[in-house]
């Protein structure tokens, strides 16, 4: 799935991008973009005065009303092959994932349960509700929700990634997606959709950039250009009845041809955005893909740009997602070292990401080395949801470790107490955000080992970068408030949610939104749903379950819940990039005022020639040059708009003025200096 900018100079997608220029010829595709629609129609007329021309009664030297056609078509096969470039590097990525439809035939049960009986079926006829059976080696014949088992799959047929995840019933990692593989044990699944929706076939529909719909924000754009283009229209039809009565009233000079008229109008309409404005668009989606983001509308991908508050899940998102053993606190009169042994040999059986920090750190604090579990003889007490505590039981000591409440309730039970040091230890790790685990061995209750959620490195930067941005950043959580305010604070985000439901989720993004904000957020669990649904940019993890999928607008292939903000980023590059071309489009037309006006009226009023500051050779070539450079300037923006403008975290303000400086300055001194070289060239060649 992941592509690179190297599709940019990819062979066959640049012949597929030839073709589709002139496929796209067609009125009917040139009518959806007003501006190029009257470059199209200027280009019939003058095409029809060419063939008069040649006929011996044109205008203007047939030869100059040829150069004029010809360049003026370039000029729409150049937007058209700019939008079938953007579209070709997403018509590339849908015949990749193509190739990766198999012939699947699929274990189908007579009933939703492994011993029930098998029918082999070609996976095709699945219908919605039908349960199957994937077991080792399988590839999983349709979309679906694990109703039975717990398995090791292969997604990399979907996300490119090659290390294998665990679907497993009845929790957030439940949704398989069909194509994928089974590496180990066996999945009951239900399939979700019919055939022809499934997820490979949305990503396919997705990726191709031609059914891509228009964005708001798009189509606001599109209305101001034709409004410009309108203008221009009126503007320039009334200079033939002006130039028909300046030559009649003075006597001098010739009326201005219907010809120039056209390429003045091709050259003042903003033809380079209206180019590649489709362009622009499409390859901010193929941004999304690179990222291995399928975003299920164009909308979703501009909403990105224009967030201003992000809602992020502290877990996995922050933090790292396990919380590690940092510290250990002993009582009054307990030796570190006492208290970090019975720890260790309390998690020697402790397979969590927890337990096995406590084993590490007594191992590199202490040098205290791991014992081999099966020749200590002991026996381990798990940790249950009921006593909130485990433990171990070797050589007569009995040792537990667990919340501060679980273990002074054992602790007692042994006629012992919680110490008051201890008590105050434990309320100042929960104070500064860290979970308190106490350790006791028997009656004596040894000390306590602080857990911390650690932040994830470079994230205060990040949401730095956002706030300068104008974005505001929000923690989710289920912790308690203490906690919550200090993993906060070490992050860096500006407001957090703690003890979170999904009730509560809701309502701030409601009260978010009715203050004017636009809001991110990413999940995966089905308590998300409700609060992906209404979030404005909607990341569903493809881990996750269905009705998150189906709630949210993108979906991360990777699951990876800080690709929020990179969504953000693809989002704020797009409008960047269609502002700064937007911005160098308007402002180039400055320029061709000064070609084309002094050209089209300087034998009827000869004191226009001081416009002609390019001090073009000629009339003729003024008016040509003009028309060469407008075709030739798209075809030099198209790397830019594919591409798109480097991103960088700025305020609206500061981006303006970096417009109006780059692309603005810059729009208004490249014509000068590309015209008047056009115009030497043409000299020199003996054209004009």
């Amino acid at each position: 799935m992941k592509t690179n900018l190297s599709a940019l100079r990819d062979t066959r997608i640049i012949q597929r991008a030839i073709g589709e220029s002139f496929r796209k010829l067609d009125p009917r595709h040139q009518i959806r973009n007003p501006v190029m629609f009257v470059v199209f129609v200027g280009s019939a007329l003058t095409t029809v005065l060419t063939v008069q021309a040649f006929a011996g009664h044109g205008e203007a030297p047939a030869g100059f009303i040829l150069s004029i056609t010809l360049w003026l078509w370039f000029t729409i096969l150049f937007a058209n092959f700019a939008e079938a470039m953007a579209e070709g590097r997403g018509k590339a990525q849908a015949d990749a994932l193509r190739k990766t439809r198999k012939d699947v035939l699929a274990k189908k049960l007579k009933e939703p349960k492994r011993e029930a009986e098998v029918e082999t079926v070609p996976a095709p006829t699945l219908r919605k509700g039908d349960t199957v059976l994937a077991e080792a080696g399988d590839l999983i014949p349709a979309d679906g929700e694990v109703i039975e088992g717990v398995a090791s799959v292969n997604e990399s047929a979907i996300t490119g990634e090659s290390a294998p995840v665990i679907r497993e019933s009845g929790g957030d990692r439940s949704a398989v997606t069909g194509g994928t593989k089974v590496l180990s044990d066996w999945l009951v699944i239900r399939v979700t959709v019919n055939p022809g929706e499934t997820f490979l076939d949305r990503m396919i529909g997705l990726v191709e950039g031609a059914k891509r719909q228009k964005t708001p924000n798009e189509i606001a754009l599109s209305i101001l250009l034709a409004s410009l283009t309108i203008i221009f229209l009126l503007a320039t039809a009334t200079l033939l009845p002006y130039s028909l009565y300046a030559v009649n009233a003075s006597g001098q000079g010739q009326p201005i041809g219907i010809t120039v008229l056209v390429a003045l109008l091709v050259c003042l309409i903003p033809t380079t955005i209206g180019g590649l404005l489709s362009a622009i668009g499409i390859a901010g989606m193929d941004r999304m893909i690179q990222a291995n983001v399928i975003a299920t509308s164009g909308r979703a991908v501009e909403a990105a740009g224009d967030v201003d508050v992000l809602l992020l899940d502290k877990t996995g998102t922050i933090t790292l997602g396990n919380r590690q053993a940092v510290a250990f606190l002993p009582a009054d009169g307990v030796d570190p070292k006492a208290l970090a042994d019975a720890a260790q040999l309390a998690s020697l059986a402790d397979e969590t990401p927890e337990g096995r920090s406590v084993v590490v750190l007594a191992k590199t604090k202490y040098s205290l080395r791991e014992r081999d579990i099966s020749k200590l003889g002991a026996t381990f007490v798990p940790f249950t949801a009921q006593t909130r505590m485990s433990g171990v039981n070797l050589n007569g000591r009995t040792i537990r470790k667990g919340s501060a409440d679980a273990v002074e309730r054992w602790v007692k039970e042994q006629a012992g107490s919680l110490p008051s040091k201890v008590r105050t230890i434990v309320e100042d790790v929960a104070r500064q955000g860290g979970t308190p685990l106490v350790v006791a061995e028997g009656a004596k209750v040894l000390g306590v080992i602080q857990l911390k959620d650690i932040v994830k490195g470079g994230i205060k930067e990040r949401f730095a970068e956002l706030r300068r941005m104008g974005i505001q950043t929000v923690m989710i959580t289920g912790d308690n408030a203490l906690t919550a305010a200090a993993i906060a604070a070490e992050a860096g985000v500006d407001d957090y949610l703690a003890e979170a439901t999904p009730e509560a989720k809701l309502k701030l993004i409601r009260e978010r939104q009715a203050g004017g904000r636009l809001v991110a957020m990413t999940g995966d669990g089905t308590n998300d749903a409700p609060a992906l649904a209404q979030a404005d940019v909607a990341v569903a993890m493809n881990s996750g379950t269905q009705a998150a999928k189906e709630a949210g607008n993108m979906v991360d292939l990777d699951s990876n819940p800080t690709k929020l903000i990179e969504i953000v980023e693809i989002g704020k590059q797009l409008l960047m990039t269609r502002g700064a071309l937007t911005t160098f489009s308007i402002s180039n037309d400055v320029a061709k005022y000064f070609a084309i006006i002094p050209a089209a009226f300087v034998t009827v009023y000869p004191e226009l020639g001081r416009l002609n500051v390019m001090h073009l050779a000629a009339p003729q070539s003024a008016v040509l040059s003009a028309v060469i450079f407008n075709a030739l300037i798209i075809v030099a923006l198209i790397p830019l708009a594919l591409k798109g403008v480097k991103y960088r975290p700025v305020g609206a303000g500061e981006l303006l003025w970096n417009n109006l400086l780059i692309y603005g300055l810059g729009g208004l001194i490249a014509p000068f200096v590309g015209i008047k070289l056009i115009d030497m060239a043409l000299v020199a060649c003996r054209l004009a």
